[in-house]
Order: C-alpha cells, then sequence, then structure tokens
C-alpha cells in the first residue's frame, strides 16, 4: 500500500532540495525523520512535513495498518516550478534580472508487507522467511554506487 503527499510552489531551488532528498531515498520512516530533524538545511523541514503528511495519507487508506515501524520511503523527488522574475537596479541605468525559484517536492511512503515464506534454492519442502521485495531491509540502507565518476 502506498501514499503520496505533494507540496507545491516550496520557495526553494529544486538542486537545493534534491540534496536533502537524495539522504533519506529508500530509508526506513523513522530514520529518515531523524535525518531530516538533524540536517541543517532549511528546506529539511518542508521536506519533513511532506513526509508526516504522505504517512498519514498512508494510514487514512482503509486496509493499512497504523504500524510506521514498517513503512519505508519509496520514491522521493524534487521537481523546478515555477520561477519569480524580479529587477534589481544596476549602475548605469540598466537592471539585472533576478530569479526567485520554486520546486515541487513529492514524498511517496510504502508499508513493508508481512514476511512471506517461499521455497528457498533447490530444496522442495525447505522454507525459509524471505521478504516481498526480494531484499532484506537492511540492503535499501546502504548507499548507492555511484557509476561513471572517478574517484578523484
Amino acid at each position: 500500500m502506498e501514499g503520496r503527499a505533494t507540496a507545491r510552489y516550496v520557495r526553494t531551488s529544486a538542486q537545493k532540495a534534491k540534496l536533502v532528498m537524495d539522504l533519506i531515498r529508500g530509508r526506513m520512516v523513522d530514520d529518515a525523520v531523524a535525518i531530516l530533524r538533524f540536517t541543517r538545511k532549511s528546506v529539511a523541514r518542508d521536506i519533513a512535513k511532506v513526509l508526516r503528511s504522505a504517512v498519514a495519507n498512508l494510514q487514512q487508506r482503509e486496509g493499512a495498518s497504523g504500524d510506521t515501524d514498517r513503512l519505508w520511503i519509496d520514491e522521493c523527488y524534487a521537481n523546478q516550478g515555477p520561477s519569480l522574475k524580479r529587477i534589481r537596479a544596476a549602475p548605469m541605468g540598466r537592471a539585472f534580472r533576478i530569479t526567485k525559484r520554486t520546486s515541487h517536492l513529492t514524498v511517496s511512503v510504502r508499508e513493508e508487507p508481512e514476511a512471506v515464506t517461499a521455497v528457498a534454492g533447490g530444496e522442495p519442502g525447505e522454507e525459509t522467511a524471505v521478504s516481498p521485495a526480494g531484499r532484506a531491509p537492511a540492503a535499501r540502507n546502504r548507499p548507492r554506487r555511484r557509476r561513471g565518476r572517478s574517484g578523484n
């Protein structure tokens, strides 16, 4: 089950919001809230508000459990919104344009299903608990490997 929330026209650039979104993507909700609380960026408050709204939207759905320990962030992204154009006076009668950027913040949380018993390997009758996503919850918390970048 999925819960989604979007904050539109947030007065920060999408580039700055993506830096904070990368910190919480793929993590459990409790860990993400703790990370956002101690992140020293002003957009972290806005992202935390959207995250709480996404959790509340999921809990309002019929059939969803109220357990926040099983929730993890499925996807989160910041898209560019419209820019406000302003003029600043410059020397010799000229004018410089100032763009005040906005962004749309979206967070989607998903509930981790109960562990499903499945046949492991080639032994029929041998059963082990496997998460439905095919990976352990700790595997999502590992940092992603960046491809195509040199180590310098």
